[in-house]
């Protein structure tokens, strides 16, 4: 099961994240807001992560 870590206004944010995520070995997904079918670069996106790993998100953004 996956969870809302992070919300982004953009894909390119929300790539960004879901690459130093997974950069230091957390997987990561990103959705669109809202409908998918209204999906554009543009539309605010939502980085996951899976379920009690939460903690471990949070000290890879401490690091940066």
């Amino acid at each position: 099961m996956w969870v809302e870590f992070k919300k982004t206004p953009n894909l390119m944010m929300a790539e960004m994240w879901k690459e130093v995520l997974e950069g230091e070995g957390l997987p990561a997904r990103i959705l669109p807001e809202g409908d998918i079918r209204d999906w554009s670069e543009r539309a605010p996106f939502k980085v996951y992560v899976p379920k009690g790993r939460e903690h471990v998100a949070e000290e890879i953004l401490r690091k940066l």
